[in-house]
């Protein structure tokens, strides 16, 4: 009887890899039948989906026979599940991504240099799209992926208009943005609305906050300065004066710079020298280097010229005479 020995290389594989399977005899000349309708070489492959058993019958050239028995173990594949939490972020923010198989034991490496942990952590710049690589204690390994979503920051510009403005005046801020739907959240309890209105008293510096609809956030702000109004003082020397005299005006103010207009057709200039012929009043207008203005007036009260009369009695006399 020839003693038939069957082998399996490798005797252990993963669901969708092969085997190779092969048959000796102790006798020479010894033909090979084998199960499951591999044929008659010595050598055969296999790719079994499940463990499988092979039997292979030798015979001599004297019809003699001898059996064996080869068992390819088959172990399956791992189902490997990928997630990001969050999958979409905003640019600068971070992902938690988590590999899982549904086979116990099973390690993980990660693409991008990840590592090997089945929890990582990931900043992408971009969209990007990770692959694990799950591998059993078998050998046998899966794969899955996981795309994280990066949406940009929106770059958000704030304007005033005027930028400067004088002390009970108003100036329109604007916001906009490069990403279309985003919304805007001004400071200091200001609308929600793209536009706003401020009359600031002080110089202010407002901060906008822009969302797309993703929900990232980009800021901006824009600063009002207030200029103050100056306080005009208006004076005349003397303030009283008789019909046919002059007096001199004279303004100043409390800001350095201010240039001073005087109504009527005195025209410009800090001090005027006038010669009413009725008690007027005179307003002079202070502008200041920023154009922020202020008024005062002054009033000059002309007195007039008393009319005086005189008489004799008699109005002629004789020469030695004396007049009352």
């Amino acid at each position: 009887m020839p003693t038939i020995t069957a082998t399996a290389t490798p005797s252990e594989i993963c669901l969708n890899e092969s085997s190779d399977l092969m048959v000796s005899s102790d006798i020479t000349g010894t033909t090979f039948s084998w199960s499951n309708g591999l044929g008659t070489n010595p050598n055969v492959t296999v790719s079994p989906t499940t463990t499988t058993t092979y039997s292979v019958t030798g015979t001599t050239n004297e019809g003699c026979t001898g059996t064996a028995e080869v068992t390819v173990t088959v172990h399956p594949l791992p189902t490997i599940t990928a997630t990001a939490t969050p999958v979409e972020i905003c640019l600068g923010a971070s992902a938690e991504l988590t590999a899982s198989s549904d086979i116990t034991g099973t390690t993980f490496n990660w693409s991008n240099s990840l590592g090997v942990n089945p929890t990582v952590t990931v900043n992408p710049t971009t969209s990007t799209t990770y692959t694990v690589t799950g591998t059993t204690l078998e050998g046998c390994t899966g794969t899955a992926e996981v795309t994280v979503t990066v949406h940009p920051l929106p770059t958000i510009t704030a304007t005033a208009t005027p930028v400067e403005i004088c002390l009970g005046a108003s100036a329109e801020l604007t916001a906009s943005s490069d990403i279309t739907g985003t919304t805007f959240n001004w400071s200091d309890g200001l609308a929600s609305n793209s536009t706003v209105t401020v009359s600031p008293t002080a110089t202010t510096t407002y901060l906008v906050t822009g969302t797309t609809l993703e929900g990232c956030t980009g800021t901006a702000e824009v600063t009002v300065t207030v200029h103050p109004l100056p306080t005009i003082t208006a004076s005349a020397y003397p303030v009283e004066i008789c019909l046919g005299e002059s007096t001199e005006l004279t303004a100043s103010s409390d800001i350095t710079g201010t240039t001073f207009e005087w109504g009527g057709s005195l025209g410009a200039g800090a001090t005027k020298t006038i010669s009413p012929t009725s008690t007027t009043t005179y307003t002079v207008t202070g502008t200041t280097a920023e154009g922020c203005t202020g008024t005062a007036e002054v009033t000059v009260t002309v007195h007039p010229l008393p009319t005086i009369t005189a008489s004799a009695t008699p109005s002629e006399i004789c020469l030695g005479e004396v007049q009352n």
